[in-house]
């Protein structure tokens, strides 16, 4: 009865049946409508056939016209209608121009060196197109004197994430989708109040749907009497709006300046096995020390300004001074952003560029495997062209109808020859791609709608440092505790799982 009563309170269940309510009445308002009114009927008809007209024209993934048009056609008195208030971009005017205003502030306070970029065309020319790439459309460059560790699983990130932050001197940016109270959670606050009372200023941001369930109502003000600097980012509303759609996924730690931290790994003790959700559960993060620290430093004060006031405006460069000290010079490194509100799918084409590239191999982890053709082509096409394409997904799942919408895309990769593994541990968290071991990315991008269109996500770019030989060693020992999925399988599913998979798949893209 205490858990019941527990969830009927919850600020989630709360907010969801306002929503539900406002979606009920305005449903029950065009069924009225339509009982009542014959013209009223035909010029719904008319509206949704002007609808799929308007959504085919349009730019967007054909994924998501094709998610769209089903449901209009189907149901043509409701389906217009409904896309006219949820369909297409609801993201806010005022967030959006805020978030441009943000960028506009910061554009330009990171140069590239390009000196650099002919060292790369040297080197090798389609590297140095990627650099370019990532650096035009997400204005982070490229950098050397940065030494970068690969941390994986996260209790690997934990315990060096807490020695790094008891060395802060000046200033500690935190930003992370989830937080939890807990183990992992509590120590890290001991030390962030330590921190504050020696002077070092102190923000955290935390996504509020990623934390709607794992931390108490109002919880920032706990941080702010604490000395901490908060913000929640873009609040849940009890409205119906897609506002909510844009989250921010990013998990960024920046210390002084100098250190960063960015990965799969949120702030809860599912994530270093300190609770046991879903098995084993298996992460990736990245540590990085020196001048490509500063592009971290300005995604978290990005974020941090999104939504403040014209008059509020951050000094951003008192926080963007580059570093003296002299680090280990093995490669190159570039973290990069991805917005779901400049129209660039960043995350996806630098994933579909490594793809392209490769020459002998490309190994993936990925929690999730819900892929448009964009990216079922690029996998397809590098397969049956002779590359070794590797993918581990989980075995045991987070969520039953994501994991059943994972498996619905096996068939059709093994068939191309890509290889399918599952973690039978549990569950792997971690978002990592390493390619011929020179190329490879860690970061917050999961291999799903969600992250590739609709979060705030990040990811570091990285072109022969030694980061790339621990994760290609991480991820052949990861294969030792993987079942390998044959094609066999894919034919023996029964057919009724079949065809829930068949149809969850065309609305994919809208889940």
């Amino acid at each position: 009865m205490k858990q019941i009563l527990k969830v009927l309170f919850s600020r989630l269940f709360i907010v969801g049946l306002l929503i539900l309510i406002q979606a009920i009445i305005l449903g029950i308002g065009i069924w009225k409508l339509t009982n009542y009114f014959v013209y009223m009927y035909i010029l719904f008809t008319i509206i949704s056939i002007a609808v799929v007209i308007y959504i085919l024209n349009k730019k967007d993934n054909p994924s998501y016209k094709l998610a769209w048009t089903i449901p209009i056609l189907l149901f043509p008195i409701f389906g217009g209608l409904f896309y006219l208030v949820f369909g297409g971009d609801k993201t806010s005017k005022a967030f959006k121009k805020s978030v441009k205003r943000t960028y506009e502030d910061t554009k330009g306070f990171l140069i590239q060196n390009e000196e650099l970029i002919k060292q790369l065309q040297e080197k090798d020319k389609n590297i140095a197109k990627q650099v370019k790439y990532i650096y035009n459309y997400s204005s982070f460059p490229m950098y050397k004197n940065t030494k970068a560790q690969y941390l994986s699983p996260g209790e690997n990130f934990f315990n060096v994430l807490k020695d790094e932050l008891k060395k802060a001197k000046y200033f500690i940016f935190m930003e992370y989708f989830i937080i939890e109270e807990g183990v992992m959670w509590d120590s890290i606050l001991d030390i962030l109040v330590e921190k504050v009372n020696e002077g070092v200023e102190v923000r955290v941001l935390y996504d509020d749907a990623g934390c709607i369930q794992t931390l108490p109502y109002k919880y920032h003000e706990k941080l702010q009497s604490l000395g901490i600097q908060v913000i929640v980012f873009n609040e849940i509303q009890p409205k119906l709006s897609l506002k909510m759609n844009n989250r921010d996924h990013k998990k960024i730690t920046v210390i002084d300046g100098v250190v960063g931290f960015t990965g799969g790994a949120n702030l809860a003790d599912e994530y270093i096995n300190a609770v046991v959700k879903h098995g084993q559960w298996k992460d990736a993060s990245i540590l990085l020390k020196g001048d490509a620290v500063t592009s971290l430093t300005l995604m978290f004060l990005q974020s941090w300004n999104f939504d403040r006031l014209e008059k509020n405006r951050e000094d951003y460069k008192r926080y963007l001074v580059r570093i003296p000290d002299k680090f280990n010079n093995e490669g190159y490194v570039q973290p990069y952003a991805d917005s779901p509100l400049d129209e660039e799918t960043v995350g996806e084409n630098v994933y579909i560029n490594m793809i392209n590239q490769a020459k002998e191999y490309v190994y993936i982890n990925t929690p999730y495997l819900i892929i448009d053709n964009e990216l079922m082509t690029a996998l397809t096409l590098a397969a049956k062209s002779g590359i070794d394409i590797r993918i581990v997904t989980p075995h045991i799942a987070d969520k039953w109808y994501v994991h059943l919408l994972t498996r619905a895309y096996y068939q059709q990769l093994i068939e191309a020859g890509v290889k399918i593994y599952e973690y039978t541990p549990g569950f792997i968290h971690s978002k990592t791609f390493v390619v011929d071991d020179e190329i490879g990315v860690v970061g917050t991008i999961n291999l799903d709608f969600r992250s590739l269109y609709l979060h705030f996500e990040c990811g570091v770019f990285m072109y022969k440092t030694l980061a790339i030989g621990e994760i290609k060693q991480d991820f052949l020992e990861t294969l030792e505790v993987c079942l390998p999925i044959t094609l066999e399988e894919c034919h023996n599913v029964k057919w009724y799982t079949r065809l829930m998979r068949s149809v969850i798949r065309c609305f994919a893209p809208l889940m």
